[in-house]
């Protein structure tokens, strides 16, 4: 970024404010250094939106809605408001430039800080910045400072800890897994220990920010925990010298036959790519000759992480996707740099509804270019573009910067309303059961003008996600009821724990080294079953001949009778999915979840004289690829 474009507009504000702050405006209750920072975050998301957003937006309605926000959350509900600052019937305001609106906005700021001294002024910000973004789109938002630090880290591939992945179960950490290679996992921490001691004091009681709060820390820092050990007398001390604690992206990588890989992607972060290219070398190793890429519930992240993964797949100069703004800075065109490493690799991606944004740019530049089979359900519909601004009280802005189309020229951002986030959000839930049936409804709306041809001359569409080449239903456990039940109540977790608690030193010393035969041999035994039944009574599980299919009301599953037996098989296979996360890390977790669950994945294993046949059609009817 050109060093005078991000100093101009930091000095106007300063310039801005200052005038305001020596002007002798009335003082307020408040310390005069909250409001100025409070100022001062409105001024700087005013600028953000104004300099930076997709589209030109009304410095008016920026202003009004601000002022909508500021008074939504006010303690005095029953203030009368009306011919004062706060008055959004705004019968006699005209915004005639930034100045005048941020003078204003202080005003009402000033007017309600002094008439109503308990209302919290920082919250009342924070809602008039909210009020800002609601006539925006709904991927346009405020972050809160702490929710800004988490997702940094989340994006940022990393934090600094001890390690561990824990749960507070009856007042007590639980650690449920090491992160594998972590300072923990190599001192011999393991799944099932309970941490009851941090430093010099109890740690029994503590909730989950109380723990992250005392075991996370910088790199090199020590902290000594206490732990007991199921069937281990003595209590075990431990000092852990954190580090950095990477937050994987690549879910799981494995062979799923002699010369097929599959690589699942949860997001994607700044090591996405570097991350990616390990397993792709390590699948390798083992014979990989063709990749079945897993982007379903990927979310996105980083533009650049996505195109940088999508350009492995094919040769140098192939366009992969476009940017347009109303900016020239957020308008471009991106092609593949280089040759990719796996430009000739048979591929299938597999997609649902929560594939989103860069999962959306990766699994739309493959189908425009005919280059695999794209499998699963109709995507998202994210086509836009966010860059995040930071403000001075650490939260963040996050605003749409660009639209992003596929190479075929399509949009693929579903419709939105300017007051319609919510509903929005949630319209993946109200698309078909079916997956076929909301593909059809679908496509029978598409205009002329939002479809668009591939480069054989495949019809695709645009306006609202990617649509599959092959539709596959949703998988069998994505809709039983009584898995989703044991997951909302920890059964699945606890249970687990348990059965390490007692069965854990026989069940390491048979399987620990021999994963691969715990993953075809290994089965529950009719008292495991049991056990598990009667841990979802205790939780509100209930068997009854009142209904003739499951029926969740009031906190209560009601099934029929035989029901849970049906459903035995999905019971043990959550069970010892867990079981293999909790031992092996959650690497290990997905093999043997995919293996009794993954309906899509097994039927995409059929379908690789498709992608030949793609393949060869795609040869004959492609128009050459440009070279840059």
């Amino acid at each position: 970024m050109n060093f005078k474009k991000f100093l101009a507009p930091n000095i106007a504000i300063l310039i801005v404010l200052s005038s305001f702050w020596f002007a002798g405006v009335d003082p307020v209750v408040k310390p005069e250094n909250e409001r100025q920072k409070n100022l001062q975050k409105y001024v700087q998301v005013q600028r953000y939106i104004l300099d930076n957003y997709v589209r030109d937006v009304s410095l008016s309605s920026l202003y009004k809605n601000s002022i909508k926000g500021l008074v939504s959350n006010m303690e005095d509900s029953t203030a009368d408001l009306e011919n004062t600052p706060l008055d959004t019937t705004f019968s006699n305001v005209k915004i005639d430039g930034l100045r005048n609106s941020i003078k204003k906005f202080e005003t009402a700021y000033s007017f309600m800080s002094k008439q109503y001294p308990n209302e919290d002024m920082t919250k009342r910000t924070e809602d008039a910045i909210r009020g800002m973004f609601d006539i925006l789109d709904p991927h346009s938002m405020y972050i809160m400072p702490k929710a800004s630090e988490a997702i940094e880290e989340n994006f940022e591939g990393k934090f600094q800890g001890v390690g561990i992945q824990f749960q507070v179960i009856e007042d007590t950490i639980t650690v449920i897994s090491p992160i594998a290679g972590g300072p923990s996992d190599k001192l011999g921490i393991q799944s099932g220990d309970r941490i009851i001691g941090i430093g010099d004091s109890s740690a029994v009681g503590f909730d989950n920010d109380d723990v992250r709060n005392a075991l996370r820390g910088p790199k090199g820092t020590k902290v000594d925990v206490t732990i007991k050990r199921p069937m281990v007398e003595e209590h075990l001390d431990f000092t852990i010298v954190r580090d950095d604690i990477p937050l994987y992206t690549v879910d799981t990588s494995y062979m799923l036959d002699q010369k097929t890989g599959y690589v699942k992607i949860n997001r994607f972060a700044a090591t996405t790519h570097q991350e990616f290219m390990d397993a792709m070398e390590g699948l390798e190793e083992k014979g990989m000759e063709r990749i079945i890429l897993d982007l379903r519930g990927n979310p996105g992240g980083y533009l650049g992480q996505a195109i940088a993964i999508a350009e492995e797949f094919f040769p140098k100069g192939t366009k992969l996707l476009s940017t347009k703004s109303r900016h020239l800075r957020f308008t471009d065109t991106y092609y593949s740099r280089k040759d990719g490493e796996f430009k000739n690799m048979p591929i299938i991606t597999l997609v649902n509804e929560g594939s989103a944004s860069a999962s959306e740019i990766v699994s739309g530049a493959l189908q425009d270019h005919d280059r695999g089979l794209i499998v699963g359900r109709r995507t998202f519909g994210k086509g836009l573009v966010q860059q995040q601004y930071g403000l001075v009280d650490s939260s963040n802005v996050r605003v749409t910067i660009s639209r992003y189309y596929t190479p075929s020229g399509r949009l693929i951002q579903k419709p939105y309303s300017k007051s319609g986030s919510e509903e929005y959000a949630y319209e993946i839930l109200k698309r078909d059961d079916d997956a076929k049936t909301d593909v059809k409804e679908y496509i029978s709306h598409v205009p002329d003008s939002l479809k668009f041809t591939t480069d054989a001359g495949r019809t695709v569409y645009g306006g609202g996600g990617i649509v599959p080449d092959h539709i596959v239903e949703q998988d069998t456990s994505q809709n039983a009821s009584v898995i989703n039940f044991m997951r909302q109540k920890s059964i699945v977790r606890n249970f687990v724990r348990d059965y390490l608690d007692t069965n854990g030193n026989g069940f390491r010393s048979n399987w620990e080294n021999d994963y691969q035969g715990f993953r075809e041999q290994f089965q529950w035994n009719e008292q495991d079953f049991d056990k598990a039944l009667s841990m979802l009574e205790d939780h509100n599980f209930s068997i009854t001949n009142e209904v003739s299919k499951p029926d969740f009301k009031s906190d209560t599953l009601f099934v029929p009778p035989g029901h849970y037996e049906e459903v035995e098989w999905m019971v043990g296979g959550i069970l010892k999915a867990e079981l293999a996360g909790q031992v092996w890390g959650w690497k290990k977790y997905y093999p043997v979840f995919n293996d009794v669950f993954d309906n899509t994945l097994k039927k995409s294993m059929n379908m690789w004289n498709e992608v030949q046949a793609l393949e060869e059609y795609a040869a004959n009817h492609s128009p050459p690829t440009i070279k840059q």
